[in-house]
Order: structure tokens, then C-alpha cells, then sequence
């Protein structure tokens, strides 16, 4: 995947990506449908999600929350619910104040978070206590039509942790020398985050046994706990908290440069493409979206919303990959990336399956994720009417 969006980045340097990538490739259509769903399941959720993550690890690093949150009104659910939703506005007054002061927001947050990756994976197998038959189970994985099934929907859940692996090219009109920072960024930033949550999975399982993983949201504290003590868990839980922001604030980053493109090529609202004087950003892209993520914190749980985004996420990624097909037939390739054709027929087979079987395993959520696009084609319909008007 990272290998095509360079490709299709370098040739394409716009502000966008797949948006970009789909309209000029195919039909302005598919871009509006890509930059529709990335509104609603591509950013708003993850945006949900990373939040919803904050505050379970918050109450884990301080159980007596659940304790307070029993006095309250809300409940421990609805605290947790109101916890996230004030994130999401904190982090949308830090973006709505110009690109270079979320940049350096940003950049801090994603330095911690690495700082806290390494750290687990070096001192939790120097100094933790783990044991390496976690990785063997008595039972043996089954290849049949309900493991098939299982492994669909896994896959597509493992896929919101590398969510942002193509966030690059959605700002790709602010990067210096794109054509050649562009496709580097990808390739190197996946590459690093590849081999650390390889490492980072070895330490959780090393330090748990996979039966007690169930259910559990805040993973690295109970591994944490397992591995060096309870003591450490409120530590790490804390933390990873915070860790968590770096997701979260990088998203609010990228999705309105998305709506502001459409926006700006009049298949949007056109209040999305104004631009604040003062800080230079789309203010008003900025505030839908989260205002989106905060109805969906306030109407799924974290698993629906990890089902409904990455069914959601699936679908165009695929159609962009198929696209340096394309590209190369029409000779307009500005920096032709090693492994073509063979890493995009790779990319599309296993993209297909996992989406197949992830629907079988979970067809409510998967079928509001269709839902979603479809409910898409009306809309572009009235704006492309509109526009000729």
C-alpha cells in the first residue's frame, strides 16, 4: 500500500489523497465518495475510537474513577463517553489555531508515543516476567469456512491499529519537495511502525496469556501489570493515555484538508473551503468533524465503530492501489516504485478477502459501512447539480 500511494502521491502532490488520486484517475465520483466516507468513518471514527481508548486506559491507570463515576449521573459508561468528547474539543481548539502550532503539538505527542513503544518492548522483555508458551495453544487454528471468517475480521481490526499508514498524502500540497518527501515519508514512517507493533505484539503475548486478553481494551496496562507488577500499571496506563493523543490529533489534522479539496472543487459545502485568515485553516472542516466523532462516541461501542471504520477504510484504499495500474498505462508516473505489478495484485487479493469475510463475520456493521457509500451518490448527485446551476 505504501509502495502504490507513493507512486500515486509524487505524481499527484495535492491536498486530498485518495480524493485526489480517484478524481483525476477515474471519475470525480469515486473522489467524492472517498472524501464522503472519509468524513464519516475515515476520520470522525478513528477520531472516536482513539478517544475512547484515552479514557479506558485513564480509568485503568486510576481505578478509583469507577468508584466516582458510580456517584455521578452518568454512570461509569457515561463518564467515560464524557471524558472522550471533552478530548475531542481540547484537541479541536489546539488545530483550529494554525498548521504550525498542531504541527509541533503533533510531533511531541508522536515522539512520546514512540518513546513509550520502545520502552515496553525493551524493558518489558529485559526485566519482565512473561513466558514464551503464551504462543503455543492447545487448540489448533482451523481453516474452514469459520476460521476463515474469524481471521477476516481480525485482520480488519489489526488494520485500525496502522490506520494513518497513507496519512501523507492528504497534505501533500503542504509538504516541501513532495514528489521525492512524499513517497520517503510513506515508506519509511510504515516501515518503522511495522516492526515496532511486530515487537510490541511479542511483549503482549509474551507477558499474557491470550485468554486473558479477551474483552480487554487497555492492553498494555494489564500487560504491563502481568509483566512488572499492578504498581506499573497505573504508570503505563497513564502513559499510553496520553500516547493515545497522537492518533487522535493527527487525524483532526488531516480529515479537512480532505473536505476542504471537495469543497474547494465545488463538491462540498462551500463554507468547508474557507480558509481562517488569522491561523490559515479550514476552521469550519475542522469543527464537522468533530462534531461528527462526538455523536459517535455518544452512539456505538469501541468494537462497532472498529468494524464499521474498517470495513469503511477498506474499500477505497483498494480502488487507489488499483489505480497505479492506470497510471503507468497512461505514462504519467513521476517516480515508478519497486515491486510493481506484484505488490499491487498482493494488496488487492488480500484487501478483497479480508473485506469478504470480515462482512460474513459481522454483516450489521459491515453493511452501514456500504450504507455509507451509498447514501454518498445522492449527495455528490446534488452537489454536481448545484455546480452546473
Amino acid at each position: 500500500g505504501a509502495l502504490s500511494y507513493g507512486e500515486l502521491g509524487a505524481a499527484f502532490p495535492e491536498a486530498g489523497g485518495e480524493y485526489a488520486f480517484l478524481s483525476r484517475l477515474f471519475h470525480p465520483v469515486l473522489g467524492f465518495l472517498t472524501g464522503w466516507v472519509s468524513l464519516i468513518a475515515g476520520f470522525s471514527a478513528p477520531i472516536a475510537a482513539s478517544a475512547i481508548g484515552f479514557s479506558e486506559y485513564l480509568f485503568r491507570a486510576f481505578p478509583q474513577l469507577t468508584e466516582i463515576s458510580s456517584t455521578t449521573m452518568f454512570g461509569e459508561s457515561g463518564l467515560k463517553r464524557l471524558i472522550a468528547i471533552i478530548v475531542i474539543v481540547l484537541f479541536t481548539g489546539v488545530h483550529l489555531r494554525g498548521i504550525k502550532f498542531g504541527a509541533r503539538i503533533q510531533n511531541g505527542l508522536t515522539i512520546l508515543k514512540m518513546m513509550v513503544i520502545i520502552g515496553l518492548i525493551g524493558l518489558g522483555f529485559w526485566f519482565g516476567t512473561g513466558n514464551w508458551e503464551h504462543f503455543s495453544q492447545e487448540t489448533t487454528y482451523s481453516f474452514d469456512f469459520g476460521g476463515l471468517k474469524t481471521a477476516g475480521l481480525s485482520l480488519m481490526w489489526i488494520m485500525f491499529a496502522y490506520s494513518g499508514w497513507n496519512a501523507a498524502t492528504y497534505i501533500g500540497s503542504e509538504i516541501k519537495n513532495p514528489s521525492r518527501n512524499l513517497p520517503l515519508s510513506l515508506f519509511i514512517g510504515t516501515g518503522i511502525v511495522m516492526i515496532m507493533y511486530f515487537l510490541l505484539n511479542l511483549f503482549y503475548i509474551y507477558a499474557v496469556d491470550p485468554q486473558s486478553m479477551s474483552g480487554v481494551i487497555a492492553i498494555g496496562g494489564l500487560a504491563v501489570g502481568k509483566a512488572f507488577g499492578p504498581s506499573f500499571d497505573s504508570i503505563i496506563s497513564l502513559t499510553i493515555a496520553f500516547a493515545l493523543f497522537s492518533s487522535l490529533s493527527a487525524f483532526i489534522i488531516l480529515g479537512p484538508r480532505v473536505y476542504y479539496a471537495m469543497a474547494r472543487d465545488g463538491l462540498f459545502f462551500k463554507g468547508l473551503a474557507e480558509v481562517n485568515t488569522g491561523y490559515r485553516v479550514p476552521a469550519k472542516a475542522i469543527i464537522l468533524q468533530s462534531v461528527l466523532a462526538v455523536i459517535m462516541v455518544l452512539s456505538g461501542t469501541f468494537e462497532q465503530i472498529l468494524t464499521y471504520m474498517g470495513f469503511s477504510l477498506g474499500i477505497f484504499p483498494m480502488l487507489a492501489v488499483f489505480g497505479v495500474f492506470k497510471l503507468r498505462k497512461k505514462n504519467i508516473s513521476v517516480l515508478k516504485m519497486p515491486g510493481y505489478p506484484v505488490v499491487q495484485i498482493f494488496y488487492l487479493i488480500t484487501g478483497a478477502m479480508i473485506l469478504i469475510f470480515a462482512f460474513l463475520e459481522r454483516p450489521f456493521e459491515s453493511s452501514l459501512a456500504i450504507g455509507t457509500v451509498a447514501a454518498g451518490l445522492p449527495v455528490y448527485l446534488l452537489f454536481r447539480y448545484r455546480n452546473h446551476s
